[in-house]
């Protein structure tokens, strides 16, 4: 097993599934189109400023740049758009559940199209993490979860599949930090671009100024928007992206916890049982994986 991989995963499982409990905080209080097109262009800005002075520059090819662009898009405008809507109606936790199911898509992605395998082992752990985010999810559904926030999510997390296999052309020629933050800046400006106009088109415009916003904004641009995304980055090259995104099974564990702790939602048995099962998938698949 890598155990720097299983690190730099942990990490960023847990910051990626504090992102949804402080969404639903700033859902709240303000239009989410809208807020989320300001949070990419603060942390878009911030990166690009960054890695220039690193000295990174603007040397990719015609491909990375569509790739880049493509990336953005689907993460940062169509996953995160759809989520942010989706959380006026639907608890946090049950978005998290939800993204967890992102790495069976993307298993299936790769065996359709790009002929990739998972050994038996690996199958079996990506089997059981789905299974275990579909235990929660039913139990969610069944209690009167909202149909179309759920559905907006079930998008998101496709949209996310395919953003995942997209990011190895978008940032394997790169290397070093001021790249890889000028990568990460780009896709969050393209993200910006196509979420404002979204906004200005369909989203009345609401804010109401409070000091949860502002929190949960802020932390929003440095936590999930930038930390989280270069880690992302560094473990897709290291492990792939297949067995990077099975890290998205964790966020049912993570994402419940943090709920309940700052939004004070319910913690079921079942949500406990679903998370064990899930981190069996998780372990499974890791152990899988052949040495590189």
């Amino acid at each position: 097993m890598d155990l720097r991989a299983l690190v730099m995963g942990l990490i960023f499982a847990l910051m990626w599934s504090s992102a949804f409990a402080t969404a639903r905080i700033i859902v709240a209080d303000a239009a989410p189109l809208a807020t989320l097109a300001a949070r990419f262009l603060i942390s878009g800005l911030l990166a690009v400023g960054v890695a220039f002075a690193l000295g990174a520059r603007l040397t990719l090819t015609r491909a990375q740049w569509r790739s880049v662009a493509a990336f953005g898009l689907l993460q940062n405008a169509a996953y995160l758009g759809l989520n942010f809507i989706a959380l006026q109606w639907v608890e946090a936790s049950l978005a998290v559940i939800i993204a967890a199911s992102m790495p069976l898509m993307v298993a299936a992605l790769s065996w359709a199209f790009r002929g990739e395998r998972l050994p038996a082992l690996g199958l079996a752990g990506l089997i059981a993490g789905f299974a275990g985010t579909a235990l929660i999810m039913g139990t969610r559904l069944s209690g009167g979860a909202d149909p179309l926030g759920t559905l907006l999510c079930v998008m998101g997390a496709l949209a996310l599949a395919i953003a995942t296999l997209t990011l190895r052309s978008a940032s394997g020629a790169q290397a070093g930090l001021g790249p890889l933050l000028l990568i990460v800046g780009l896709q969050m400006l393209a993200g910006s671009a196509a979420l404002a106009v979204i906004a200005a088109l369909t989203e009345p415009f609401r804010l109401t100024p409070t000091l949860p916003l502002a929190l949960a904004f802020t932390y929003q641009i440095f936590i999930p928007g930038l930390a989280a995304t270069l880690i992302w980055f560094a473990l897709v090259r290291r492990i792939g992206p297949t067995r990077a995104a099975t890290y998205h099974f964790l966020n049912p564990a993570f994402g419940t916890a943090i709920a309940a702790l700052l939004l004070n939602e319910t913690l079921r048995p079942t949500d406990i049982l679903g998370a064990a099962v899930v981190a069996a998938g998780i372990l499974a698949v890791q152990l899988s994986r052949k040495p590189t």
